[in-house]
């Protein structure tokens, strides 16, 4: 869609033709040239090597014929020079898993331990829920969870390659989880969402984007991120995560769940650039301790968008 050398503002006048819309609203959100010209570059591929099966060593050693660069804030992550890594017999063994660099933030900052009870929320297709069972080196439980039968399928079967023995899958709405209050060590929820991150891996991102499902989406964010809180223990950690970056989706879910419960907001110190969160936004003002959320653009670190919280009870 979108040739090699485009410039920004050629970027900027193909993005009105394809979505007047979204680019009215995200032009308010971060106007930079990098923005657009980083939006749409194509995804660097990245993995995360799978410790529950493999040394670390060893895997970098088996793909000495990649050009391989570490991921600053994954030490089992690396960005890769490759293409069709799904058909390597590193993959279809388990011993890595080809997922995006933002998103190995969540598991990095939960501080999950052996022998814990943990919560993925909506864990299909398992990247996440795969690096929490190999932080907890197989030990203890994680409840894996997801809404449709689909996605569960596809659960299942990372889960089952990459040698995961403590997940126990269910599929429920994610809200069926307030009835167990006060009950996981910790809680991941990587929340349904408009995706506008991922643009730079799917332009139907950009097409299909509408502001009447950013809306729909922050309603039941809101509704979700209460349930993975009230099924939090005091003193445990809750990562909410999106791959969009609309304050709707973001920062105003955090400042609903900072103005109905007694959550605190913890900053995350990990080597990665961001921005500066979101306080003030269509008129209506957050929680200043958003500040210490993670913000994340596609320039900041050549990556997909991304927002990340971590919650103490």
């Amino acid at each position: 869609m979108f040739e090699e050398g485009i410039d920004a503002n050629e970027i900027r006048e193909v993005m009105k033709q394809i979505n007047p819309d979204f680019y009215k609203r995200y032009s308010t959100i971060d106007d930079a040239d990098e923005f657009y010209e980083y939006t749409v570059k194509p995804l660097r591929m990245s993995i995360r090597i799978n410790t529950l099966k493999v040394d670390v060593r060893d895997v970098v050693e088996r793909l000495s014929e990649y050009k391989l660069e570490k991921v600053p804030w994954c030490k089992e992550g690396f960005f890769i020079d490759a293409e069709n890594l799904g058909n390597t017999i590193e993959h279809q063994l388990g011993l890595i898993f080809v997922q995006e660099a933002s998103s190995m933030i969540p598991a990095v900052v939960m501080e999950v331990e052996p022998e814990m009870l943990v919560l993925d929320m909506a864990a299909s297709p398992g990247a996440k829920t795969t690096q929490i069972a190999q932080y907890m080196e197989n030990e203890g439980c994680v409840v894996a969870n997801d809404v449709k039968v689909g996605r569960i399928n596809i659960l299942i079967s990372n889960l089952q390659r990459c040698g995961v023995l403590i997940a126990k899958v269910t599929m429920k709405d994610g809200r069926f989880f307030k009835r167990y209050p006060n009950t996981f060590d910790a809680v991941l929820l990587d929340a349904p969402c408009s995706n506008i991150g991922m643009i730079r891996k799917n332009f139907k991102y950009l097409k299909l984007w509408r502001y009447r499902n950013v809306v729909g989406h922050s309603k039941l964010q809101k509704s979700l991120i209460l349930a993975a809180y009230t099924a939090l223990k005091p003193g445990g950690i809750l990562v909410y995560s999106t791959c969009t970056l609309d304050p709707l989706e973001n920062e105003e879910v955090i400042d609903y769940l900072l103005s109905n419960t007694d959550a605190k907001i913890e900053r995350i110190k990990l080597n990665v650039k961001s921005q500066k969160p979101i306080l003030e936004f269509d008129g209506k003002e957050y929680n200043e301790e958003i500040r210490k959320c993670l913000r994340i653009h596609p320039q900041d670190n050549d990556t997909e968008g991304f927002f990340v919280a971590k919650i103490v009870k």
